[in-house]
């Protein structure tokens, strides 16, 4: 069962033109085409399925800072004022609250870890408290266990994966900007080398820029402009139950299985890194980029089944542009959870949290998580074709920091001054492996 969605209204027309298209509904697309629309600029987002539907929706929720990649920090950091800023300026309900994330743990080798970032993040300008024994067991008291320690992260929260993607899309639309949803890109046109349109599976809408922002389908559709982008997906499984009597922590880690309290009062479980690797042909050829990341998890990531076949978004295929694509017949990518993760993952919540044996599952889902080689996104002008950026490869990070990403996509798209550092994400850093070769068909 799908987890919950707020759902909105499409806009009545689809633009005949727009100085920027952004393609795909999830949280960073919303928001670039929000921050997009702030500044005056005319935007029409498409979306194939429904807005936030897809890993958007399927999330844990968290907005943190803590553990980042150095890379993302600073992105991160700008990500939860702009969490809180965009409540403010709209009166829009993402769910968003800076509740703190706590972490848990008895193994000295992760308390130590937790410990460098600490270290690393006070340079940073980032709160965060390292929890001895005494004190992680006072904050971890619904446990009824001891600890050996723990971190509490008090700036960082949480947001609700069912509210935000669609709280921004109503919010695009008060500012002017159009959302098209049930309205799949099929390519990009170009003009002198150049984008110059967008084409829908509604028409073309002439643009000079055109934002990617496909989330799992990113790399099939850059295949059928020549380029090679590599991006590999797992399968990982949530479930969530109904509220309880008894107040538990917000936001909880612990490597057994982590906890999150929703707005309504629901809890979703995860159990963290957990998930399955579905074959496909994308996967195959891009799987020697992947091997140094899976191999330091393969504790944690199982074989998989055909679901990644059935989704479609990882196909060699090309598609034509006046015909039906992958896009548009799968239109929501709504894989089949793991049963026996959710069932572990239940033991295993209940077992560190009692009070959770109260309470009756409500909803079991999976989704796919796209993945750079290194983690980290792509986010920038793609080499070799003028007009078209990349904002995909968001390795699970992609909703805590989708207000800073969508920002400063907004930023080059407009050459405004990047709220952050775009060097390290550029998708040039691809170059020595797959990025800017012409696929081989």
């Amino acid at each position: 069962m799908s987890p919950p969605l707020n759902h909105i209204q499409s806009s009545p027309t689809l633009p005949a033109a727009a100085d920027v298209v952004v393609i795909g509904g999830g949280i960073i697309g919303v928001f670039t085409a929000y921050y997009l629309a702030r500044r005056g600029v005319s935007v029409a987002l498409v979306e194939k399925g429904r807005i936030g539907a897809e890993q958007s929706s399927r999330n844990w929720g968290w907005c943190r800072q803590q553990n980042r990649d150095a890379r993302e920090l600073p992105m991160a950091s700008k990500s939860l004022d702009l969490w809180e800023r965009f409540a403010a300026e709209t009166g829009e309900d993402t769910g968003f609250h800076r509740c703190g994330l706590l972490y848990l743990s008895n193994d000295d080798a992760e308390l130590s870890r937790w410990a460098s970032w600490g270290d690393f993040a006070k340079t940073a300008g980032v709160t965060t408290y390292m929890l001895d024994s005494r004190q992680a067991t006072q904050r971890g008291q619904a446990t009824g266990r001891q600890w050996k320690g723990g971190v509490f992260s008090p700036s960082d929260g949480t947001a609700d994966p069912g509210k935000a993607a669609p709280a921004v899309a109503a919010a695009l639309m008060k500012l002017g900007g159009s959302v098209n949803q049930h309205c799949a890109a099929r390519g990009i046109e170009l003009e002198g080398g150049r984008v110059s349109g967008v084409v829908t599976e509604a028409g073309v809408i002439k643009t000079r820029i055109a934002v990617l922002a496909g989330g799992a389908w990113a790399s099939s559709f850059c295949r059928q402009l020549g380029i090679r982008f590599p991006q590999a997906s797992i399968r990982q499984s949530i479930l969530s139950v109904s509220p309880v009597e008894h107040r538990l922590p917000d936001a909880l880690f612990t490597a057994g299985v982590s906890v999150t309290r929703r707005n309504d009062g629901r809890y979703a479980l995860a159990i963290s890194g957990r998930a399955r690797v579905d074959v496909t042909p994308q996967f195959m050829r891009f799987a020697p980029h992947f091997v140094p990341m899976f191999a330091k998890r393969w504790r944690s990531l199982l074989p998989g089944g055909l679901e990644g076949m059935r989704g479609g978004h990882e196909t060699l295929k090309r598609w034509r542009l006046d015909a039906p694509t992958p896009m548009e017949r799968v239109r929501i990518l709504d894989p089949k959870p793991d049963i026996p993760t959710i069932k572990e993952t239940h033991r295993r919540a209940v077992e560190l949290l009692p009070e959770l044996g109260e309470a009756q599952i409500t909803h079991a889902w999976a989704g796919f998580v796209d993945s750079t080689p290194d983690g980290v996104p792509g986010i920038g002008e793609v080499p070799g074709m003028p007009g078209l950026i990349l904002a995909a490869g968001f390795s699970g990070h992609g909703f805590g920091i989708g207000p800073g990403a969508g920002h400063l996509i907004a930023d080059l798209a407009t050459g405004a001054e990047p709220i952050v550092d775009p060097i390290p994400y550029q998708p040039s850093r691809f170059d020595d492996s797959a990025w800017g070769k012409v696929a081989e068909f």
